[in-house]
Formats: structure tokens, sequence, C-alpha cells
């Protein structure tokens, strides 16, 4: 059996955000026992990460990498169409990913005691992210 759904998740602009709650329910939802979850997001200058979910310290950790790995504005960037952040924006969704797949086991997401799943926007500003959630299995 296959289903899929649609999330639509409001950004308050770059850094994380947790969206295991809806992952999980919507795994709930579909009363499948076991198989695979697919989250995808349709963006290309956002991503979604499995990380720690215990201390937020990491995530901080984490985009201050980023900023520093692929700072706004890099006189390298030719792309700048919406602002010194948007090929930041594009690399920084190509070095993590669009799509993740997590295992289902007993009706719920088979995720690690401190995995949590992550939408991390790459934009300064605010934006609307569209997600599809799929799960495969019986």
């Amino acid at each position: 059996m296959v289903i899929q759904k649609q999330i639509v998740v409001t950004t308050p602009g770059r850094g994380t955000l947790d969206i295991t709650r809806e992952v999980n329910a919507f795994v709930k939802e579909s009363t499948l026992q076991s198989g695979l979850c697919h989250v995808f997001v349709h963006h290309t200058s956002a991503s979604l990460i499995l990380c720690e979910n215990a201390d937020p310290v990491v995530r901080h950790d984490l985009e201050t990498f980023m900023r520093k790995l692929v700072p706004d504005g890099d006189p390298m960037f030719q792309h700048i169409d919406e602002g010194p952040d948007d090929m930041a924006a594009h690399v920084r969704t190509v070095l993590t990913q669009s799509g993740l797949t997590i295992p289902v086991t007993q009706g719920r997401c088979a995720l690690g005691a401190w995995q949590g799943i992550y939408l991390w926007e790459h934009r300064k500003k605010n934006h609307q992210r569209r997600i599809t959630l799929t799960v495969y299995g019986e």
C-alpha cells in the first residue's frame, strides 16, 4: 500500500524547524505497521536533515559551520537574482538533502533515541515550504 500527503510549513527564515511530529502523525494515520516513509521538500533553497534532537546547540553549530562554508554574497557566485543569500541557499541545499527515507516499524518512524527530522531553511526571509510525505508498506 502507498499513501501520500503534502504539508506546507512556514519558516521564520534561516534555520531548522522540527517536523518530526508531523511526519510521525502521518505515519500513524496511515495505519501501516512496517515499511518506509519518504519525506521530500519541493524547493531548491531548503533541505531536510536527520539530526540530534536533544540539544538545539547542535543545529546552531551546523548553521554556524554552513555560514562559514558557504557565505552569503560570496563574489564567486554570479546567481544573485533574489539577493546575496540566493546562490548560497542553493549550494547549501545541494550539500544536504532534498529527501529522507526512514523505516516504519510498529506503525511509527523508527528513529534513533536522539534523532529528529528537520526542515532546514537556507534563505534569510520566511518562506512557505511544500513537503510531500509518502509511506510504502503494509
